[in-house]
C-alpha cells in the first residue's frame, strides 16, 4: 500500500531527475546539491538503515533531537516513507536521532540513539561514542540504494504532531502538514531559512517537493544575498 511519502520520493527520482531539488548552505562556505535522484539514494539508504539494523517498522517513533539541516530533512523523508511518526519536541520515541549523543541521549530511555555528524564530508563521528550509539554517518553507506518496505506502511498512522498539537496522519501529510499557502504551483525554487526551525523547514520543503519544485536550504549564518537568490535563480524566498 503507497502512502504520500512513498509517492512524493518516487517523482522526486523520477522525470527530471537530476535537477536540484535540495540545495544547502551552510557554515564554512558548504554547499550540498541534491539531485532527484541523488535524494532519493540518501533517503533509500536510511530508510533501509532504520528498517534493517535498527529494527524500526510502522508506527515505531523517531525523534529528531536536530536543527533544520539538509540531512535532518532526510531523516524525516527516510521515516515517513517507513510509515514512521517523527517526533519533533520532548514527546516519546523509540528512536532519537541527535548532534549531541551525549549522557542525556543515552540515558533518555530510548532504544537506539543515533548519532548525526552535520558536516557534510563527515565520514564518522569526530570523536568517540557512547556504547551502543549508532554513527550515521560511518554506517548508511553501507545500505542499499532502492527501499523496499518489509511492512506495507498504514496510511492511518500519525505521521507528525505539529507544533499547535495537531496529529497529521500519512495518508495526509502532504494535504495537511506541507506548507501549500502561497507557494506557486508549478516547480518553485524556494527559499527555506534554517532559523526557521525543524517543523516550518520540512513542511515549506514538502509543499515545495509537493508542487515539483525545490528547496535552498540556508543555514541562519549564511548571508542570503542578492547574488545567492540569483545563481540559485530563487522563485519565492
Amino acid at each position: 500500500m503507497s502512502i504520500p511519502a512513498i509517492d512524493l520520493m518516487t517523482a522526486l527520482r523520477s522525470g527530471q531527475s537530476t535537477s536540484p531539488r535540495l540545495t544547502w548552505y551552510g557554515p564554512d562556505a558548504e554547499r550540498v546539491e541534491l539531485s532527484g535522484r541523488v535524494l532519493d539514494n540518501w533517503v533509500a539508504k536510511t530508510s533501509n538503515l532504520l528498517q534493517d539494523e535498527l529494527d524500526a517498522e510502522p508506527g515505531t517513533r523517531l525523534r529528531l533531537d536536530l536543527p533544520a539541516h539538509w540531512k535532518s530533512v532526510v531523516l524525516a523523508l527516510a521515516a515517513w516513507q517507513l510509515g514512521m511518526e517523527v517526533v519533533l519536541d520532548a514527546a516519546a520515541a523509540e528512536l532519537i536521532a541527535t548532534a549531541d549523543p551525549g549522557p542525556a541521549a543515552a540515558g533518555g530511555g530510548f532504544e537506539t540513539v543515533m548519532a548525526v555528524a552535520l558536516p557534510a564530508l563527515a565520514m564518522r563521528w569526530p570523536g568517540s561514542l557512547p556504547s551502543g550509539v549508532v554513527d550515521y554517518a560511518a554506517e548508511i553507506r553501507s545500505h542499499g540504494d532502492v527501499f523496499m518496505p518489509h511492512v506495507d506502511p498504514e496510511p492511518g498512522r500519525p505521521a507528525v504532531r505539529d507544533a499547535a498539537g495537531s496529529v497529521h496522519t500519512h495518508a495526509g501529510l502532504l494535504a495537511g502538514f506541507a506548507a501549500a499557502d502561497g507557494t506557486p504551483k508549478e516547480g518553485p525554487r524556494l527559499l527555506v531559512r534554517a532559523a526557521d526551525g525543524l517543523e516550518p523547514v520540512l513542511a515549506q520543503a514538502l509543499g515545495a517537493w509537493a508542487a515539483d519544485g525545490s528547496v535552498v536550504l540556508v543555514h541562519p549564518e549564511v548571508a542570503v544575498t542578492e547574488r545567492l537568490l540569483g545563481d540559485e535563480r530563487v522563485s519565492r524566498s
